[in-house]
C-alpha cells in the first residue's frame, strides 16, 4: 500500500504524511506543485526525525505520477466520496490519495480514481 500526496499546501500536513508512512511501512508519493517549497525547513520539522527514513517519490504532475504508479487501485481519499471508509475493503496494492488541503483534488483526479471513499 502506498500513501499520495495530491499538491499538498500546508507543510505540517506533509510531515505527518511522511511519519504515518515510516510508521505504517508505506512509500509516499509527493504530487507537486507544492503549496510550499518542498524542500522547506517547514516540512523537516514537521517530519521529525523520520524524514530521513521515509521512502517519498516526488512527481512534477499529475500526468507524471500516472505514468509512474503502475498496477493496483487509486483510492481518492475525500469528503465527496461515494463510499465510507468502513465499508471499503482495502488491497496490499492500493494507492491512498489525499487532495490539497484548500481544494481538495480536481476533476480529472475524481475521474481517474477506482473508488472515492468518504473521509468525513
Amino acid at each position: 500500500m502506498r500513501l499520495a500526496a495530491y499538491q499538498p499546501d500546508i507543510p505540517q500536513n506533509l510531515g505527518a504524511l511522511m511519519r504515518l508512512s515510516v510508521c505504517f511501512d508505506m512509500s509516499l508519493d509527493v504530487i507537486e506543485p507544492c503549496g510550499f517549497p518542498f524542500s522547506t525547513r517547514a516540512v523537516r520539522k514537521a517530519a521529525m526525525d523520520y524524514g530521513a527514513q521515509a521512502d517519498i517519490s516526488a512527481h512534477a504532475s499529475w500526468d507524471a505520477f500516472q505514468a509512474y504508479r503502475g498496477a493496483g487501485r487509486l483510492i481518492l481519499l475525500t469528503t465527496k466520496g461515494a463510499t465510507p471508509h468502513w465499508d471499503c475493503t482495502f488491497r496490499a496494492d492500493d494507492t491512498l490519495l489525499l487532495g490539497r488541503e484548500s481544494a481538495g483534488a480536481p476533476p480529472e483526479v475524481h475521474d481517474a480514481a477506482d473508488a472515492r471513499v468518504l473521509i468525513p
